[in-house]
């Protein structure tokens, strides 16, 4: 025991908590997600309207066994009034948003659009997938308490 303690002291070595936190956050669900979004791309491959991915991605996840959402409505608000809303296009578990893309390739404007929907939400993780020619996956994490915002490519 104290061994694997120590591998896991060196591995991890240099990093900061709040790093270390968002690294692992939702950890083994980020793997399935990943795993999942590669499935449906290499089935479906390029070239279908962004509806189709999302039909497809949804029921992949609830064969995987998790719960899922599509078209999550969410309210925005200013100073304790609704100034609008939003539809996340799946939501995992009640703690994942996936916002998909069928388009040449991402850009910051998408990574924006998630970020804005994670700050509206109490959800602090988010995906962003891309069906494009080449298949893109970024994952998004904001903190409401530090407004720390982290993307990862893959």
């Amino acid at each position: 025991m104290g061994t694997r303690m120590t591998r896991v002291k060196r591995v991890f070595a240099g990093f900061s908590s709040q790093t270390l936190y968002i690294m692992l956050l939702h950890e083994s669900l980020s793997k399935q997600i990943s795993v999942s979004f590669y499935e449906v791309y290499n089935r479906l491959g390029y070239g279908f309207l962004e509806k189709v991915y999302q039909n497809a991605l949804y029921f992949e996840l609830k064969d995987r066994g998790f719960e899922v959402i599509a078209q999550r409505r969410c309210t925005v608000f200013y100073k304790g009034k609704e100034v609008g809303e939003y539809f996340s296009d799946i939501t995992i578990n009640g703690i994942i948003i996936l916002e998909l893309k069928a388009c040449k390739k991402l850009n910051k404007k998408h990574e924006l659009q998630l970020q804005n929907y994670l700050k509206a939400s109490s959800i602090e993780l988010g995906f962003l997938l891309n069906f494009g020619h080449k298949p893109e996956f970024r994952r998004i994490v904001f903190q409401t308490i530090t407004t720390l915002k982290y993307i990862q490519n893959f």
